[in-house]
């Protein structure tokens, strides 16, 4: 009877099932080594994706310093929870520049930096991530963009937004992912 008891206590406290938000289309995008990256690459990873331009004087670095404390926090690598940072200025986002800009935020292994042609990266803010964006400058500007950090489990289906910038949702972020990885989260 007890132990029927603390199983229920048990299950009473657990957070509620994360909700499917969305699907990932499919996408192919350059990494900042050049190598292609496509939807199906990290389909069977769990990932956090953020929206940043590498030459970007407002929240862009403020978003980029919480994946690297991410990285640490949820222990990013290549078998286990992936960060993907997609440049919304492909213009001046080259590989070449990702590569810098990842080198000086000390991302690891399993931390991707991605950019692609600007329609293919504003079609996937928009009809992919559903995220806000506003793409009225000229080729050469960068998409306006969200700072939400989108929550993608192994099937490519969105669990969670959470603003980027935001102490709780980051801590919420972490032990949704976490959940996901270890198998603890439907």
């Amino acid at each position: 009877m007890a132990v029927a008891l603390l199983a229920a206590a048990a299950l009473a406290c657990r957070r509620p099932a994360l909700p499917v938000l969305g699907t990932i289309p499919p996408f192919a995008l350059t990494e900042r080594g050049g190598d292609a990256i496509r939807a199906e690459d990290l389909a069977g990873h769990v990932w956090v994706a953020d929206f940043v331009f590498t030459r970007c004087p407002d929240f862009c670095p403020a978003l980029t310093s919480r994946f690297a404390r991410l990285q640490r926090d949820l222990e990013v690598a290549t078998d286990g929870v992936r960060l993907v940072s997609f440049s919304v200025d492909p213009a001046h986002d080259t590989p070449e520049v990702l590569q810098g800009y990842a080198s000086r935020a000390g991302a690891r292994p399993g931390w991707l930096f991605v950019t692609g042609p600007r329609d293919t990266v504003a079609a996937l803010l928009r009809e992919g991530f559903h995220v806000a964006y506003a793409d009225g400058g000229p080729p050469s500007s960068p998409i306006t963009h969200s700072d939400r950090f989108v929550l993608v489990d192994r099937e490519l289906r969105i669990r969670g937004y959470y603003h980027g910038t935001d102490d709780a949702d980051v801590a919420r972020l972490v032990h949704d992912a976490a959940a996901l990885r270890d198998g603890q989260a439907p």
